[in-house]
């Protein structure tokens, strides 16, 4: 690996420009991360080293750094193989070492790399590269052009007359042309910022639901396209609905080559034109609108992983309910409703089925049944999956609740998206292999509701549902990125060392699967942890994986009080100091915060960020930095998509925030869209500058299309100021492909049976008593 002092100190300016960071800065982390430093452990815990850069940052780093050394080393393959080939001249070396840009390295290469065979070589085979030669350098010679062709007929070499010289010449010439780096840079910028992308209803194709009927006939500038409309199109390409090309005009690239090709006029104009038209038709056009197709996919592809990662990092951080005994429901009309029953700490205790519609006697014994449940296990709260006929239980739930005076009792419906896919994996048959798949489905419910983190880090992120369009990207790079926005946000929480499964653990900073599985082996082993420095008798957890891990992982009520804070080990001692100069144990400070407003900081023997850092965490020792949980209230006179009028004003839940607006459920199992022009009554460039996925939002509802199942959505609307109604065409243009059912948690909340209504304006509440008055 090429270390930070080996680095080209070019291609660290470029990083230090382009992240605004300092060069200190810069090789600091780099140092770090080769070291074995973690990000989350970096960002959290040397500060100092790097000048408080965040985790944003730092990661940013690493992904540079990353394509910088694999452009070094593709860049010392190139430098070996063209000098393999005895071609490698000074200038041409120092070209090569002189680009940090992957596109342009390979655009150098281009004429030296190994190639099939082409009508250039083949008119080299034929000894035509000293006419080539002629009219590329467009110098005179005593031979007119015609009589020095001539001279290169060759029935042997099967040239048979001048005009096939001229021509296989042309073709050596063209190849040239298309293997010019400084040529392939302009073309490639020309079709980046003036090309079409052009899209067509390919013949013989079926598009029944016309889910691509926007671009059977579509054109936008490559330059401009955004990244929904891209993969929308990638996709109808991929259905075989859809094809699609990149458009220039021919006369501005060819104007553009002769300008830079054609130097002087003699005999060998025609001939360098004719040259040049065949490259851009034959060579240039579909080699570069190939790069250019493939940089789009790129651009579109990193633009939709952001967009899952914002949303995923959204969902887990949403606050838990907390360590209350929580009864699961995952509904069903035919098979019944699911129940399961988890305690304060997640563990199964009992499950059940509840039939309610089979007839009115089943649905009094499974009132019975539930009422009986609850009081048997002192059940806090209920939740119910938001999949088919979960409206009907949640009324049912309700009804049980009040007709038996449950007061003390919440019930929630919460997202069952991606519980299926747990139910049936590896890691629910271990941890229920004796329940059948409905029960672990149940159970899943049940624990989301106490802590959707802990539970939503055991199921495929991708099948959670809260992407756009995730299933057409690059699946490493997915599978990457979310992997990093699991580990930030189980690192940012922190994890109880005693209570976690070893899915949680395996996200912590420097903890492997193998490590996670250990630390679980020796907690059943030996009973609780009592002090992280126990850790170090775990197989696997040298000092490196300690040093990385310890200050994530907090020990509750522990020999050492501050095991469980997120202050690291390493800076105990600076704790001590503070208490010594108070005269104070570390317990009492810990449990009296307030003793904190003596401290003076500048007397503390530790680095500023590291001394700040442990006061705001002795401020509010073991915090959990999520926010407060809310439940959504939604409409009960809608239930079905047949009930959702225009006009009507609704609470939901943000499930899903794309690039092009944001998806919400209220309620009727089918996700309404608040395009982004109508997410504010201000200019918002991104719709996550207005929501996030998990939020609880209400919204005006402006059409309800029974055929299409689209539910167009506004919140400027309710928010004062001109409202610009969305038109159809909008409508169809931000869906592209009708998007599957997008499901999401409650945001974060207290334990709370009964919201307080949200303050409305009087034109809202008149509103919404004309909205009751319709309905009923």
């Amino acid at each position: 690996m090429i270390d930070a002092k080996t680095l080209p100190t070019e291609a660290l300016l470029q990083i230090t420009t382009s992240l605004n960071i300092s060069m200190h800065s810069l090789v600091a982390v780099i140092a770090l991360l080769d070291e074995g430093g973690t990000v989350p452990f970096i960002a959290r815990y040397r500060k100092e080293v790097t000048g408080n850069l965040d985790e944003v940052q730092i990661r940013a780093i690493e992904e540079k750094l990353a394509y910088l050394r694999d452009l070094l080393s593709r860049r010392t393959t190139v430098l070996a193989s063209i000098l393999e080939q005895g071609k490698l001249t000074d200038e041409l070396k120092a070209r090569i070492e002189a680009t940090f840009d992957r596109s342009e390295l390979e655009d150098l290469y281009l004429p030296y790399r190994p190639k099939r065979r082409t009508k250039a070589t083949i008119a080299r085979d034929k000894g035509l590269e000293p006419l080539a030669d002629y009219l590329w350098n467009q110098q005179p010679v005593e031979l007119s052009l015609h009589d020095l062709a001539a001279t290169f007929v060759s029935p042997e070499k099967e040239v048979a007359t001048v005009a096939d010289a001229l021509e296989g010449a042309r073709h050596i010439i063209a190849e040239r042309i298309s293997e010019d780096a400084d040529l392939r840079k302009l073309t490639r910028h020309l079709m980046f910022e003036e090309g079409i992308i052009q899209s067509r209803r390919a013949l013989d194709s079926v598009d029944e639901q016309e889910k691509f009927k926007m671009y059977y006939e579509y054109s936008e500038p490559v330059k401009t396209i955004p990244s929904h409309r891209m993969l929308a199109i990638r996709r109808g390409e991929e259905e075989s609905v859809l094809y699609f090309l990149i458009e220039l005009d021919p006369l501005r690239v060819t104007a553009q080559l002769r300008s830079r090709i054609l130097r002087t006029e003699g005999d060998w104009t025609p001939q360098l034109e004719l040259a040049i038209d065949d490259c851009w038709k034959r060579l240039l056009n579909p080699s570069v609108q190939g790069e250019i197709r493939l940089e789009l996919k790129k651009r579109s592809d990193a633009d939709a992983i952001q967009v899952f990662r914002d949303n995923l990092q959204n969902l887990l951080l949403a606050a838990p309910a907390g360590p209350i005994s929580v009864l699961g429901i995952d509904p069903g009309l035919r098979t019944g409703c699911k129940v399961a029953v988890v305690d304060e700490t997640g563990k199964f205790l009992a499950h059940d089925v509840l039939y309610l519609s089979s007839s009115k006697s089943a649905a009094t014994g499974a009132a019975e049944r539930l009422v009986a449940m609850l009081a048997k296990y002192n059940v806090r709260a209920i939740a119910i999956g938001n999949g088919t006929a979960s409206r009907e239980t949640d009324s049912f739930v309700r009804d049980t609740l009040r007709d038996n005076h449950l007061d003390n009792i919440f019930s929630v419906t919460v997202s069952e998206s991606g519980a299926s896919i747990y139910s049936a994996s590896d890691i629910a048959r271990q941890e229920f292999p004796d329940l059948d798949l409905t029960v672990r489905g149940a159970i899943s419910i049940a624990r989301r509701l106490q802590d959707p983190l802990s539970e939503l880090v055991k199921v495929d992120p991708k099948s959670i549902g809260v992407g756009q369009y995730q299933h057409d990207v690059d699946q490493r790079q997915l599978q990457q990125s979310l992997e990093t926005a699991i580990e930030s946000c189980v690192n940012r929480v922190g994890v109880d060392l005693n209570t976690s499964s070893w899915t949680l653990l395996r996200y912590v900073a420097g903890v492997t699967e193998r490590v996670a599985l250990n630390i679980v082996a020796y907690r059943d082993e030996h009973g609780r942890f009592r002090s992280r420095k126990q850790l170090n008798k775990v197989p696997g957890i040298g000092a490196k994986t300690f040093e990385q891990a310890a200050g994530f992982l907090r020990i509750r009520n522990g020999e050492d009080p501050l095991d469980g804070t997120a202050v690291h080990p390493e800076s105990y001692r600076v704790v001590e100091q503070i208490a010594r100069s108070l005269g104070t144990p570390i317990g009492e400070l810990v449990a009296n915060p307030a003793l904190l407003t003596k401290v003076d900081a500048r007397q503390i023997d530790a680095g500023t960020f590291t001394v700040k850092d442990i006061l705001e965490e002795l401020r509010k020792p073991g915090r959990d930095p999520r926010e407060q949980f809310i439940a959504p209230s939604f409409n009960e006179q809608v239930r079905e998509f047949a009930d959702v009028q225009p006009e009507m004003i609704l609470e939901g839940v943000v499930t899903n925030v794309t690039k092009f607006g944001a998806f919400v459920d209220i309620g009727v199992h089918q996700d309404g869209l608040v395009h982004i022009s109508e997410l504010s009554n201000r200019y918002i460039k991104d719709p996550s500058e207005a929501v996030k996925a998990g939020q609880i939002v209400k919204v005006k509802v402006l059409s309800a299309d029974v055929k299409t199942k689209r539910i167009a959505l506004s919140m400027k609307a309710l928010m004062g100021g001109t409202r610009v109604t969305m038109p159809t065409a909008a409508v169809a243009k931000a869906g592209a492909v009708s998007p599957q059912k997008n499901r999401n948690f409650p945001p974060p909340r207290q334990a709370a049976r009964t919201i307080p209504p949200p303050e409305v304006s009087l034109s809202e509440k008149l509103a919404m008593l004309s909205t009751k008055w319709k309905v009923s």
